[in-house]
C-alpha cells in the first residue's frame, strides 16, 4: 500500500494538477462540477471540508462565495498550492481519518480520494469518516472516475492500440483496476474506475440517503473540436444544455469521464 502511495505522490509531483481544470475536458468538468454543488447546497455561511482537495480549485471557489472552507490533502506539493486562496484551514491528511470533530460541516467533497484509495474497505472508511464530520442533513459531494474512461479516453486521444497500454485498458475494463507500470504519465496513476451502482452501493452501505448519481461532463466532452466550442459563449451554453439533459439517464453515465454522487446524512 504505501508503494502505491508513493506512486500517487509522484504523479501529482510531476504533473500540473492545478491546471487541469483549465484546459480540454477539464473545462467542463470545472464547470459542470460547480453546477451540480452549487445546485445542492445551502447558502453561506457553512462549514465546508475539501477532502483531497488537491491545490485548491473548487476550495478557492467556495470559498469566493462565502463558505468557510477547509482543505485537507495527502500531498505536500498541493498544500503549497491551495494556500493562495483564502481558506479556513489548509493541512496535510488523510481521508480514512479526518482531524476533525464530530457533526461539523454542512458539506463534504470527496473529489479525489475514491478513486486513488483502491480497496474497498478503504473507501468505506473515507466515506464513514465524511458521514461522521457532517452535521445530519448534511451533504456530500463525491466524485469517481467511470469504468470506461481509459477506453474512451484511448479512443479519442489515439491510443487504444498502443502494446503498452492495451494490458493496462484490459485490466480496467475488466476489473476497474488502474494500473500503469509504464513510466508515461499520460496513462495516469493507480486507481480504482466506477460503475454507477458501485459508487451508489458504496455511499449506501456507509450510511448515506437521498443518493444521486450524476455525470459531470457526460457525453459532451466527445464533442468534435471541443475547445472551440466551448469558447464561442452560445455554442458552451448549448453544450451544457445536452449535458444537463441526460446528466442522470443511466445508459450515458458511463460516458463520462467523472461521476459526481451526492448523498444525504440523515436527520
Amino acid at each position: 500500500m504505501n508503494a502505491q502511495v508513493d506512486e500517487i505522490l509522484r504523479y501529482y509531483e510531476e504533473t500540473a494538477e492545478a491546471g487541469r481544470l483549465f484546459a480540454g475536458s477539464g473545462l467542463l468538468e470545472r464547470a459542470r462540477t460547480e453546477e451540480l454543488i452549487e445546485r445542492y447546497l445551502p447558502k453561506p455561511p457553512e462549514v465546508i471540508l475539501d477532502v483531497g482537495g488537491g491545490p485548491g480549485v473548487y476550495a478557492g471557489w467556495l470559498a469566493s462565495l462565502g463558505y468557510e472552507v477547509h482543505l485537507l490533502d495527502p500531498a505536500p506539493k498541493h498544500i503549497e498550492e491551495a494556500r493562495r486562496y483564502a481558506l479556513a484551514g489548509v493541512r496535510l491528511g488523510d481521508a480514512r481519518a479526518l482531524p476533525c470533530e464530530d457533526n461539523l460541516a454542512g458539506a463534504v467533497l470527496l473529489s479525489g480520494p475514491l478513486y486513488h484509495l483502491t480497496s474497498r474497505p478503504d473507501r468505506l472508511r473515507a466515506l464513514r469518516e465524511a458521514l461522521r464530520a457532517l452535521r445530519p442533513g448534511g451533504l456530500l459531494f463525491a466524485t469517481v472516475i467511470s469504468r470506461y474512461a481509459s477506453l474512451l479516453h484511448s479512443l479519442v486521444d489515439g491510443f487504444a492500440d498502443d502494446e503498452e497500454f492495451r494490458p493496462i485498458l484490459r485490466r480496467d475494463i475488466e476489473e476497474g483496476q488502474h494500473r500503469n507500470d509504464t513510466g508515461r504519465l499520460r496513462y495516469f496513476t493507480t486507481a480504482v474506475f466506477h460503475r454507477p451502482e458501485e459508487i451508489r452501493e458504496e455511499l449506501s452501505e456507509s450510511g448515506f440517503c437521498d443518493i444521486e448519481i450524476f455525470g459531470v461532463e457526460g457525453p459532451g466532452w466527445l464533442a468534435k473540436d471541443f475547445e472551440e466550442m466551448w469558447r464561442d459563449a452560445r455554442r458552451r451554453e448549448r453544450l451544457l444544455e445536452l449535458v444537463r439533459r441526460v446528466e442522470c439517464d443511466a445508459p450515458l453515465l458511463g460516458c463520462s469521464i467523472h461521476l459526481l454522487a451526492v448523498g444525504r446524512k440523515p436527520l
